[in-house]
């Protein structure tokens, strides 16, 4: 959409559909100082980016909004004092003491296991990712946490936001939500690493609980989605995710051959089976392979940050147009 349209429908989308009530009472938690001391940033036409804004109320978060006419809002942590007055403080005194835990799950994470589509763009068939995502880590927050306060969010362009408002969340330090972030992750390692997901022993009841999920999408998403097994270059990257050298080398007539995926699938689980009892080897590969393939893929720098803005739900993106919607 043209710049100049954007700004035209935003001007639209302030005066008369931006959810101002509900969204201020939201943020403030039953607070009227909870809120001015939340920091929200602005971005204007032209990458213009005013951050440290805070507002005393629902009348003068309007009145700025209407104002600037923001790009995109953003939304970050409560401070010790209002933001607009940080430059008051000596270095250190202004400090963020409470914000939402966040997670940021984008599309783009996915590009090396996803075929249909790559960087930004989107399209149903990939987009099971992100379903299976918010599965996965709403049962976790609300079972293996207790949380119950949970907003899930498109961003506007190409992945999901969830924030999580349960006053004990809210309160945790970079420390607690680190520890989150880290027991969320099970997809690690770099770009030029193959195997990303290793499970020794007894599973977790939270990784059987996720294998269980992703198990309920993967033919759908991988095999006639993806067709993820459709090319020997696709079969070789699946074969090594495995943790053993030999089965590469076993299955060379497998990866080279043609067949479709749903079959190539059948055939390669059949043979680990058989590979593993032979060397009477009790592993999960299988389950690794799933959960590399199809598990939630975080941002965890975004979730450990007290003080990490993150674009606001019913903030419009600024590249598509799209407004930020809950779901």
């Amino acid at each position: 959409m043209p710049v100049a349209d954007i700004e035209e429908h935003l001007k639209i989308y302030y005066s008369k559909l931006f959810p101002y009530s509900p969204y201020i009472k939201w943020l403030s938690y039953g607070s009227p100082d909870y809120l001015a001391k939340r920091e929200f940033s602005f971005t204007l036409n032209g990458d213009i980016y005013l951050r440290y804004k805070s507002f005393s109320n629902q009348d003068e978060f309007k009145k700025e909004l209407r104002a600037v006419n923001p790009f995109k809002i953003d939304v970050g942590a409560v401070y010790n004092a209002k933001p607009k007055d940080h430059k008051a403080f000596k270095s250190g005194a202004f400090t963020a003491m409470e914000r939402e835990v966040v997670f940021d799950i984008d599309m783009t994470d996915y590009d090396d296991v996803r075929s249909c589509c790559q960087e930004a763009n989107i399209c149903p068939s990939c987009w099971v990712f992100m379903k299976i995502a918010v599965k996965v880590l709403d049962e976790a927050l609300r079972t293996d946490f207790g949380f119950s306060q949970i907003l899930w969010v498109y961003s506007g362009r190409r992945g999901i936001h969830c924030w999580i408002a349960d006053e004990t969340a809210r309160k945790l330090n970079n420390s607690g939500r680190g520890a989150i972030a880290d027991y969320m992750s099970v997809v690690v390692g770099g770009d030029n690493q193959s195997k990303k997901v290793l499970l020794p022993g007894a599973l977790h009841p939270a990784i059987e609980r996720a294998v269980e999920i992703t198990a309920g999408y993967f033919d759908e998403l991988m095999i006639r989605n993806q067709d993820f097994l459709s090319t020997p270059e696709k079969r070789n990257q699946v074969l090594n995710m495995f943790p053993a050298k030999t089965i590469q080398n076993d299955m060379a007539d497998w990866a080279a051959s043609p067949g479709d995926s749903k079959k190539k699938w059948s055939l390669l689980k059949s043979a680990w089976a058989e590979y593993a009892k032979a060397r009477k080897q009790k592993n999960n590969a299988i389950k690794e392979v799933v959960l590399q393939l199809c598990y939630p893929r975080l941002d965890v720098n975004v979730t450990k940050g007290l003080n990490h803005l993150l674009k606001s739900p019913f903030s419009v993106h600024p590249k598509t147009g799209r407004v930020c919607i809950p779901f």
